[in-house]
This record gives structure tokens, sequence and C-alpha cells, in this order.
């Protein structure tokens, strides 16, 4: 009963957010990123010792990092407060659907319909690549950018579930995904960096606060894959290829956005359950 309910408040939200035309936007969103890589991009200038579909499918995954927090949080941010505005939310609950069965299916749908487009993205650029181009397609690669891109989207699909939870008005989420999504791409850098150079931090300190960070723990997961000793972050990558090493920057890019999500999920859950649902 608990799936057959599960799936069933999930079928009603996914004709919802297809008739939003939500899954068309984000598709297109993955698409022109593909080909503005693909066809504008230099495809014989060199990152990292790569060319070719290695370099594009490189850009592609670092312009991504960027765009699936902000795409999750839009996703998710304004779900369960929006439903408390226009009345669905007390019409399904009135209705025997249970809070956590609700929940769980906007988080399955919001989930699915991000990562199908992306993962159809990774499969039909390199094979395009290898029909028009006579580019060996990496799929190794391909495989560890597709998990690395699935963990970090469950990572802030999760956050944006907590924040909707947590907030009734869909303004101030809205306001406040924005600020989550601003406060994780600047701590990638700078502020990291004019943190150290103000209070000279311990580097053991920037490496702990960057880890903090699932879309930093992501993009060192990529850049392993393609420079397993990350000699373009110079001593800094030194240390950590080091000490970590390829596999395990892998599993700490897969692993934290993982646990960070499914954490801020159970936070977002306890707090829809337990709050005033209508």
């Amino acid at each position: 009963m608990r799936r057959a309910e599960i799936a069933a408040l999930a079928r009603l939200d996914a004709r919802e957010v297809l008739r939003s035309r939500w899954p068309v936007v984000v598709s297109s969103l993955y698409g022109a990123l593909a080909v503005i890589f693909a066809f504008a991009a230099t495809r014989e200038s060199a990152v990292l010792g790569f060319t070719g579909v290695g370099r594009v499918l490189l850009s592609l995954a670092h312009a991504l990092l960027l765009l699936l927090p902000l795409l999750a949080l839009a996703a998710t941010s304004q779900t369960l407060n929006r439903a408390r505005e226009d009345g669905s939310l007390e019409l399904l609950l009135g209705h025997s659907a249970s809070s956590s069965g609700y929940y769980s299916a906007v988080t399955l749908v919001r989930l699915t319909l991000l990562a199908l487009p992306l993962v159809a993205i990774w499969i039909a650029l390199p094979l395009l690549a290898r029909i028009f181009f006579a580019d060996p397609v990496p799929w190794s690669s391909i495989v560890r950018t597709v998990l690395v891109s699935c963990a970090l989207l469950w990572a802030f699909v999760g956050l944006g579930m907590a924040l909707s939870a947590h907030v009734t008005n869909t303004a101030k989420s809205a306001i406040l995904g924005l600020l989550v999504w601003a406060a994780t791409v600047s701590l990638l850098d700078f502020a990291l960096i004019g943190a150290l150079l103000q209070w000279r931090i311990h580097a053991a300190t920037v490496f702990l606060l960057a880890g903090i960070n699932p879309v930093q723990c992501a993009r060192l997961a990529l850049l392993a894959g393609h420079d397993p000793e990350l000699s373009s972050f110079g001593p800094v990558g030194f240390y950590l290829a080091q000490h970590l090493g390829a596999n395990g920057l892998l599993a700490l890019g897969i692993g934290w956005p993982v646990l960070f999500g499914t954490v801020a999920w159970l936070v977002g859950l306890r707090r829809f359950r337990s709050g005033d649902l209508v």
C-alpha cells in the first residue's frame, strides 16, 4: 500500500510538472550547453592534456556543476509551500494521502525529471562525437561524471525539499534557494581564497571548509578522473592526490553529496510531518 500510494501521488505530481513545461526547460538547458561546448568550443585545444571529445565533456561537466544545484533548488524549494497556498495539499491530505507519501513522491518526481535528461545528454553527446568526428568514447569518464552529477543533484534536491518544508512563503524560499546556490558557488574559490589571505587559516582548515561544500567535492572528483595528480591545483592538488588519490576523491565526491542530501531530506520530512501542513 505504501508503494502504491507513492506511485499514485508521483503520477499526479508528474502530470502537473509536465503541464508546466519544466522538463522541456531543463532538457533545453542541458542541450544548449552540450551544443555550445561541442560546436562553439575549440575542439583541438588541450585542457589537462586531453583534446577532442574529452575536452568537450570536461568543460561541459564543470559548467553543469554550477547549473545543477540551481536547477535542483528551483525545482524543489517552492513545491510544498506552493501546494499549501493553492490548497492542493489540503485536498490531497483530505483524501487519506499521508504526508510522508506525498513528500517522497514529490521528491522522486523532481529528482527523476532532473536526472533523466542529464543522463540522456551524457550518452548522446559522446555517441554523436563518435559518429561525426570518429573520436573514441571515454565511457569510464562518462560513468564517473554521471554518478557525480546525480549525487550532486540529490544533495540539492534534498536541501530544496528541506527549505520548502521549513519556509512557508514561496517568495522567501525562492530567495533562500538563490542565496544557498550563490554561497556554494562562491565557496568554490573566491570565499576560501579570501579567507585564507585575510586570516591566514591553516591549510587543513581550508580543506575541511572546501570539503563541506558538495559542489567542491564533486568538482574534485571530476578533475581527479581526468588528472589523477591534480596538477592544475599546484601544491593543493599534490596534497590531495597523495592523501586521497583519484578513487578516494571519487568516493568523497559521491558519498558526501549523497549523505548531505539524505540528511537534509530527512530533516525536511520531519518538519513536514510535524508542522502545520495546511
